[in-house]
């Protein structure tokens, strides 16, 4: 082999033997149940301001936490206007931090919005876009560059769309789904075809014993959290009804719960005062506004309209809103300004940072209804088919929902008058969805390669992957 290939032969060896070692730790580690508890809600972190915000990109002791909550949609969340009291520890967290107001995901499909939020390229771009489609190994992705900046890197999934094999893995030393079933009952909803085991107890316990690890060192510490999606609830989150709704606002409060748990081990191992929290989500989740439930089937709001909350090592009192739209492309070229970490390449998205310091000041924010894009394949799971590309625009108080194989019948949405996308315009505004059907077709015949410049590759799924994902819910055939 040649030097560059003995080397990396020597760094998997190492990541492999890290990663066995984290997981047996996990095994014997004894970690603590806190089912039926309530977090303790303690917070020591000091006063701060936007100017203490700037100030992060001079710190070298400022840790990330990643939390992604899947199928969570924003508008399930206190900090984003729901009545019910479902997120009382994530709506502290906004209360005291930055909150995204107007947050558009670029999918209702997992794979391929996480391949634009941690690429900051829009999925036309990616080529993630069906079943079998991967990240590129040439693509540079978050965890390499905070891994190349000296932290530890470790990521704890349980959404087999973002296994190692379809290139998420990449930068991170520690890369797992934890496979135990954790004491205490979890209940969910009546439906055969969801069947994944375990519950997001068992990813906070191995965020626990990573902490335990590796907390005195700098660190990135990824988090997929799948219970909302799998409709999870405890007995003691099981408080707003019976119906699917409510029984995924009970998850929600559930997966809320154990992230408070978190919150206070930040607090008791006294990192809560050099870590920067970023929470998102990487789509919604639909409950028959247009017909559907679930996700992965379109593109209308209530499936790409996602929470985006920073926290940082200091309160901020009041909290920031930053209103105008943004977009999960944004998300890291938001972070790697924020810390002053080098860029990754040629991405669409961009830095939030100028939204929020104009939303610090009371001032007009730059692009306030810029323009943002959602995208899926609705053929994504059926390789035999043709792709058949769903995309939504939004520019201004404009969302045009287009599809390829029937431009004619795209629909176009006033979402200032109409936020909910219940009445399409598209014959009242002529123009208006003329030149948005035309930068539809544009987005997919004419958007440029990737970085690294070729197709994303594809992969094998074996039978038992397979199952795993169709688990999940998901029809792949």
């Amino acid at each position: 082999m040649t030097k560059p290939e003995n080397r990396a032969s020597a760094r998997r060896k190492v990541l492999a033997m890290l990663a066995a070692i984290f997981a047996i730790a996990l095994i014997i580690g004894g970690l603590r149940s806190f089912f039926g508890t309530e977090p303790e809600n303690r917070d020591s972190r000091p006063k701060g301001s936007i100017e203490d915000v700037l100030a992060l990109r001079d710190r070298s002791d400022v840790n990330v936490l990643f939390i992604l909550v899947d199928t969570l949609r924003a508008d399930r969340l206190g900090a984003y206007g729901y009545s019910r009291d479902t997120s009382p520890n994530l709506d502290r967290l906004a209360a005291s931090g930055i909150r995204f107001a107007q947050q558009v995901s670029q999918s209702s499909w997992t794979k391929c919005s996480m391949s634009s939020l941690w690429t900051g390229l829009y999925p036309a771009r990616t080529r993630s876009l069906r079943a079998y489609d991967s990240i590129s190994q040439e693509a540079q992705m978050p965890a390499e560059t905070f891994r190349d900046a000296g932290f530890r890197t470790a990521g704890i999934w349980r959404n087999g769309w973002v296994a190692p094999n379809f290139g998420f893995a990449q930068g991170f030393e520690i890369y797992l789904s934890p496979r135990m079933q954790r004491g205490g009952r979890l209940n969910r909803i009546d439906n055969p075809n969801i069947s994944l085991e375990g519950s997001d107890g068992d990813i906070i316990d191995s965020a626990r014993e990573f902490l335990r690890s590796h907390g005195h060192e700098r660190w990135f510490l990824y988090l997929h959290m799948m219970d909302v999606h799998q409709y999870a609830y405890s007995e003691d989150t099981a408080i707003f009804g019976t119906t699917y709704s409510d029984s995924y606002d009970s998850a929600v409060r559930w997966v809320d719960s154990l992230i408070g748990h978190l919150f206070d081990e930040l607090e008791q191992r006294g990192l809560r005062e050099r870590t920067l929290i970023v929470f998102s989500a990487d789509h919604g989740e639909a409950f028959g506004e247009h017909g559907d439930e679930g996700h992965a089937r379109n593109i209308y709001g209530e499936v790409t309209t996602t929470p985006l909350i920073l926290s940082f090592p200091f309160r901020l009192d009041p909290g920031i809103v930053v209103e105008a739209r943004s977009e999960n492309v944004d998300l890291w070229p938001t972070v790697f300004g924020l810390l002053g970490l080098p860029p990754q390449p040629d991405t669409d998205g961009q830095s939030l940072v100028p939204q929020i310091v104009a939303a610090a000041a009371g001032a007009a924010e730059p692009d306030a209804e810029g323009v943002a894009i959602a995208h899926l394949d609705q053929a994504w799971g059926r390789i035999q088919e043709k792709p058949r590309p769903m995309v939504a625009i939004n520019e201004g108080r404009w969302r045009l929902i287009y599809r390829a194989h029937r431009p004619k019948h795209s629909e176009l949405y006033d979402k200032w008058e109409d936020p909910r996308e219940q009445h399409d315009v598209a014959e009242d505004w002529p123009d208006v969805f003329e030149d948005l059907n035309a930068k539809a077709s544009a987005y997919l015949l004419d958007s440029r390669p990737p970085p690294w410049g070729d197709d994303a590759p594809t992969v094998e799924i074996d039978e038992m992957q397979l199952n795993q994902l169709r688990a999940l819910g998901y029809g792949v055939k």
